[in-house]
C-alpha cells in the first residue's frame, strides 16, 4: 500500500451558541464547506461545539444519540474528509457523555467519550456526565491515523501516554478553555501552550488543538487554537475571533522526530505496568 507523505489538516475556532444545536449546526456546515474547498483532509472542532459548555440541567435538552440525523447531515457534508465534532451523547435515559462524533466517508465512524471529567475550579462536569472508558484511534487515509482526547483528558499524563502508545500520526485535541476558569493564578493561555508543546515534542506527534473564542455567560473563551508539528513547533496559530486555521503535516518529518527521540520504542510498557500495579 502506498502511504501519502502529506496531510492537510485544520482547526475550526468557533463560538457555540449555548443550547442552540440547530444554529451551531449551520455554523459547522459553513466551516466544513470552507475546509473542503481548501482541500483539508482532517478538521477538528472544539469540545461540545454543537451545544456550548455551561449547560447545567440543559444537558437533557441538547443531548442526542449517535444516530441523530443532524450528525448524519454533518457526516454527509464532510464526505471523505474526517471531521471531529463535539456533542452531548445520550447513551440511555439519564446517561450523558461529553463526546466527539468522528465523521468520514459520509457516515459516523466512531464516538469518543471524555475520560477525565474535571470537578475543580469553575468546572463541574462530573455532576453532568458519565466518564468514558475507552480510547479512540482511527485511520484517516493510507499512512495516517488520529486519536482524540478531550480537554481535561490531556491533563492526565497517564491517559495521554496510553493513547499515544497506539502510535497515531496525529493527536486531535478539542477543548473548551475559558480564562481564569481553574483559578486566578492558573493561566490557561500559558499552560495549554506548555502542555501541548511537551506532548507533541515528546511523542513526535503533531497536535491539532481547537478551542472556542468568545463569550458564554460570564466566561470568556480565549481561543488560541493551534496546530503543532512533531517537534512541538507551531505550524498555525489562530488570531482572536472565529476562524479556520490550516497546516500541512509531513509523515517524513514525524518519522525523523520519532527516530531521533524514540519515546514510543523505549516506553517499556511491561515495566511501567509492573510499577503501576504497586499503587492499586
Amino acid at each position: 500500500m502506498h502511504y501519502q507523505d502529506q496531510l492537510r489538516v485544520g482547526a475550526a475556532q468557533i463560538n457555540a451558541s449555548l443550547g442552540d444545536v440547530d444554529a451551531n449546526l449551520e455554523r459547522h456546515l459553513a466551516f466544513i464547506a470552507d475546509a473542503r474547498r481548501k482541500g483539508l483532509e482532517l478538521l477538528v472542532f472544539p469540545e461540545l461545539s454543537l451545544t456550548g459548555y455551561g449547560l447545567g440541567n440543559r444537558v437533557i435538552d441538547v443531548a442526542c444519540p449517535a444516530h441523530d440525523p443532524r450528525l448524519t447531515e454533518l457526516a454527509r457534508a464532510a464526505s471523505e474528509m474526517q471531521v471531529v465534532v463535539g456533542f452531548v451523547e445520550e447513551a440511555s435515559p439519564g446517561e450523558y457523555y461529553n463526546a466527539l462524533a468522528i465523521l468520514q466517508h459520509g457516515k459516523l465512524q466512531a464516538v469518543h467519550r471524555k475520560l477525565n471529567l474535571p470537578t475543580y475550579g469553575g468546572l463541574e462536569e462530573g455532576k453532568l456526565f458519565t466518564h468514558g472508558s475507552e480510547l479512540t484511534h482511527l485511520p484517516v487515509c493510507p499512512g495516517w491515523s488520529a486519536t482524540s482526547l478531550i480537554c481535561a483528558d490531556l491533563w492526565n499524563p497517564g491517559l495521554v501516554h496510553a493513547a499515544l502508545l497506539a502510535r497515531p500520526t496525529v493527536l486531535c485535541a478539542p477543548i473548551n478553555s475559558a480564562s481564569g476558569i481553574v483559578s486566578d493564578d492558573f493561566s490557561n493561555e500559558q499552560n495549554w501552550a506548555v502542555n501541548l508543546q511537551f506532548y507533541a515534542m515528546t511523542y513526535g506527534t503533531p497536535v491539532i488543538m481547537a478551542n472556542r473564542f468568545g463569550p458564554e455567560g460570564d466566561s470568556h473563551f480565549w481561543g488560541g487554537s493551534r496546530i503543532l508539528g512533531p517537534r512541538g513547533d507551531t505550524l498555525a496559530l489562530a488570531e482572536d475571533g472565529e476562524t479556520l486555521i490550516e497546516a500541512q503535516l509531513s509523515r517524513t518529518a514525524i518519522a525523523r522526530a520519532r527516530f531521533e527521540l524514540p519515546t514510543h520504542r523505549d516506553a517499556d510498557t511491561p515495566l511501567v505496568r509492573e510499577l503501576m500495579d504497586g499503587y492499586r
